[in-house]
C-alpha cells in the first residue's frame, strides 16, 4: 500500500516537472505570465513554471526576413511602376512585442507596405532609379518611430525590383542610345580638333623645310606601291617640276632662234594695199 502512494506520488511530481519545465533557446527570451500578469522575462536555459498557474510566451530576437509583396506606385512624375522590396526587423524588448501587439509579423508587413508606397511616391523615376540608396534609407526612419512602441526595430528595407513599363523602356532605350550618339560625336569632334592642331604644327615644319615634303611625297608613293595595283601617280610638286621644265626649255629655244617679223608698206593710193605682217615661228 504504502509503496503504491509513493509511486502515485513520484509519477505525479515527475509529471509537474514535465509541465513546469521549459527551455529557452540563446536566441530567444521568455516572458512569463501568472495569471494573465506579466511578471518578468526569463533568460536563456533551463527554467520552471508554476503549472496551470503560469505561461510563458517565447520571443525570438533574431533578425527577421519579410518580403514585401509587389507595390503599383504612382511616381511623382505620373509614371506607373511595380516595386518589390525587402525588409529586416528584430524584436529589442519582448515584453512590448507580446503585450503591445498582437501580430508583430502581419503589423510590420502592412506598415513597410505603406511607408513604401508613400516614399516611393514622392520621388520621380529617374530618382528611383539612380538614387536606391538615399530611398532604403528613408524608409526605416519613418518606421522606426512607429515601431519602437512594439519593441521592434526596423533594419534596413531594401528595393528589391522595379517594374517599367514597356514603353517606358523603350523611351529610357531611346535615351540612352541619344546619350551614347552625344558622347561619340564630342569624342570625335574633340579628336578633330587635335588632328588639325597636331597639321597645323606640321605644316609649319614642312614650310620651314620643304624637303620634308619631298620625303612625305615619298613615303606616299611607297605606301601605294605595297598594294601591287596598276594606278599611275603623279604627285603635284612633279607635275609643278615638269611645268618648270617646260617653260625652261621655252625659253632656250626663244633664245636660240630669235622670232623675226618683216612689214611690208604699199603705196597709199592702192585700194587694194594689204599689210602683210610676219608671224614668228619658234621651234620647240
Amino acid at each position: 500500500m504504502v509503496g503504491s502512494i509513493i509511486a502515485v506520488v513520484v509519477v505525479l511530481l515527475l509529471l509537474g516537472m514535465l509541465l513546469s519545465a521549459r527551455i529557452v533557446q540563446q536566441y530567444q527570451r521568455g516572458v512569463l505570465f501568472r495569471l494573465g500578469r506579466v511578471i518578468g522575462v526569463r533568460e536563456p536555459g533551463f527554467t520552471l513554471i508554476v503549472p496551470f498557474i503560469d505561461s510563458l510566451r517565447k520571443v525570438s530576437l533574431r533578425i527577421m526576413t519579410m518580403p514585401i509583396q509587389s507595390q503599383g506606385i504612382i511616381t511623382r512624375d505620373n509614371v506607373s511602376v511595380d516595386i518589390s522590396a525587402v525588409a529586416y526587423y528584430h524584436v529589442v524588448d519582448p515584453v512590448e512585442a507580446v503585450v503591445a501587439i498582437e501580430n508583430v509579423e502581419a503589423a510590420i508587413n502592412q506598415i513597410a507596405q505603406t511607408t513604401l508606397r508613400k516614399v516611393v511616391g514622392q520621388h520621380a523615376l529617374d530618382e528611383i532609379l539612380a538614387e536606391t540608396d538615399r530611398i532604403n534609407a528613408r524608409i526605416p526612419e519613418i518606421l522606426d518611430p512607429l515601431t519602437k512602441v512594439w519593441g521592434v526595430v526596423v533594419s534596413p528595407v531594401e528595393l528589391k525590383d522595379i517594374q517599367l513599363p514597356e514603353s517606358m523602356k523603350r523611351a529610357m532605350a531611346r535615351q540612352a542610345e541619344a546619350e551614347r550618339e552625344k558622347r561619340a560625336k564630342i569624342i570625335s569632334a574633340e579628336g578633330e580638333l587635335l588632328a588639325v592642331d597636331a597639321l597645323s604644327q606640321a605644316a609649319d615644319i614642312m614650310q620651314a623645310h620643304p624637303v620634308t615634303l619631298q620625303l612625305r611625297t615619298l613615303q606616299t608613293l611607297a605606301e601605294i606601291a605595297v598594294d601591287k595595283n596598276s594606278t599611275v601617280v603623279f604627285p603635284a610638286p612633279l607635275m609643278t617640276t615638269i611645268q618648270e621644265l617646260g617653260a625652261f626649255l621655252a625659253r632656250e629655244t626663244n633664245v636660240r632662234f630669235p622670232v623675226t617679223s618683216a612689214v611690208r608698206t604699199t603705196p597709199a593710193s592702192d585700194p587694194d594695199a594689204v599689210v602683210d605682217e610676219g608671224q614668228g615661228e619658234s621651234d620647240m
